[in-house]
């Protein structure tokens, strides 16, 4: 079992889905956490459970992508942690459709939400970690960073550029004893789906379970991904076993990457 027993960790997007998993994950693990989310309710429930079981826990509302709340945030987990051991580049956000049909604020918002943001933290944390010779990056990227998703250019756009983000990362600072893996997950049950499902139900005038249905039948294995599993392979990739695991964008998507 991975061991994160004095490891510091970032996890953006915390307040719930493949978040809230990878935090209480890294959790149980034994690292500390910072977390942020928009949503303060869910940021507060998970602390809540971060600090009953021991673990050291700063949570702050952020909207990432914002510049300066990325910045008091970042300066605040260096504060209360003293280091950054393992960053979980996690927030992201769909909208938009085609190229004509995406207004461009929309195209900057989910470029700065997805991208921007994971470029920011990790500009703000790899210092540490290669003074310390040892840091993972984690970005949660999608299967659409592999294959772009109709009617969706910003969301395809700014996770195949995660990925090249990732891979730059772990070319440049492999020699410092820093890793950088993305992985890119298919339908998981998140508040993402979730808003999918609702679309499908108000254009397609269809139940919410046939909704479900639909987007699981998309997939090999016909099921919606759970967080879980991705937060368990999270958690792998940021243990020394490991090491050797660089530059990778590990799909979880039941094989639908081969389609």
């Amino acid at each position: 079992m991975t061991s994160l027993q004095g490891k510091a960790a970032v996890v953006t997007a915390a307040g719930g889905g493949i978040g809230r998993a990878i935090a209480l994950a890294l959790v149980a693990a034994g690292a500390d956490l910072a977390i942020c989310d928009v949503n303060s309710a869910g940021l507060a429930e998970v602390a809540s459970q971060v600090r009953q079981s021991g673990r050291a826990c700063l949570a702050q509302v952020c909207r990432v992508g914002d510049p300066a709340q990325d910045q008091a945030f970042a300066q605040a987990a260096l504060s209360t942690l003293g280091k950054v051991d393992i960053l979980v580049n996690n927030a992201g956000v769909g909208g938009g459709g085609s190229v004509s049909e995406t207004p461009f604020e929309t195209w900057r918002e989910v470029l700065a939400t997805n991208l921007d943001a994971a470029f920011f933290f990790a500009h703000a944390f790899l210092p540490g970690m290669v003074a310390r010779h040892w840091g993972r990056l984690i970005h949660i990227a999608s299967l659409g960073g592999k294959r772009p998703f109709a009617h969706a250019a910003a969301y395809s756009a700014s996770k195949h550029g995660l990925i090249g983000l990732m891979r730059s990362i772990a070319l440049d600072y492999a020699a410092a004893g820093v890793t950088s893996n993305a992985i890119c997950p298919a339908w998981t049950r998140t508040d993402m789906a979730e808003r999918f499902a609702a679309y499908l139900v108000a254009s397609e005038a269809i139940t919410r379970d046939e909704a479900y249905a639909r987007m699981a039948a998309s997939l090999p294995q016909n099921r919606i991904v759970e967080p879980e599993e991705v937060a368990s392979l999270a958690v792998m990739l940021a243990g020394e076993q490991a090491q050797g695991i660089n530059g990778q964008a590990i799909s979880v998507d039941e094989g639908a990457a081969l389609s």
